[in-house]
């Protein structure tokens, strides 16, 4: 199944996971990162059991240091 990611569209397998999808995509679940699916948030709590499903739309954005 297609999923877009940040506006790029991935292939993943049906039933796949926040986290896995996390993995998948090489970005480790670590703090800082916040991760919502047609626009809502999704706690981290959930990554695991969050099954994500075809034409999903995954905003993944990391918190970064500065001011």
């Amino acid at each position: 199944m297609e999923i877009h990611v940040n506006n790029k569209l991935y292939a993943v397998q049906p039933g796949t996971t926040i986290a896995a999808l996390l993995q998948f995509i090489q970005l480790p679940a670590q703090k800082g990162i916040a991760v919502a699916v047609n626009n809502q948030v999704i706690p981290k709590s959930a990554w695991e059991k969050q099954s994500l499903s075809t034409a999903d739309n995954i905003t993944i954005i990391r918190a970064t240091q500065g001011g």
